[in-house]
């Protein structure tokens, strides 16, 4: 319940959705720090897939990965 009042005060309080600050914030995020710390979230994070599931990686791409959002270089437009 707590989430649904946060949800219907920001949405109240700022005019937009909370889909829509996320966005807003991602792209501040991308012209303050740049392009590159997106690569090294992602990195990191298949770093530590990779360790904690090692023989998946090969198994998951042959069958197609899982669904790609935009890329970087759209958000930025």
């Amino acid at each position: 319940m707590i989430g649904y009042l946060f949800v219907y005060s920001l949405e109240l309080e700022m005019g937009i959705t909370v889909n829509e600050a996320g966005k807003k914030g991602g792209l501040r995020t991308l012209t303050k720090l740049g392009r590159e710390f997106y690569v090294g979230i992602g990195r990191k994070g298949q770093k530590s897939m990779r360790h904690k599931y090692p023989n998946k990686a090969r198994e998951w791409g042959r069958r197609g990965g899982r669904p790609r959002k935009n890329s970087l270089d759209d958000m930025g437009k």
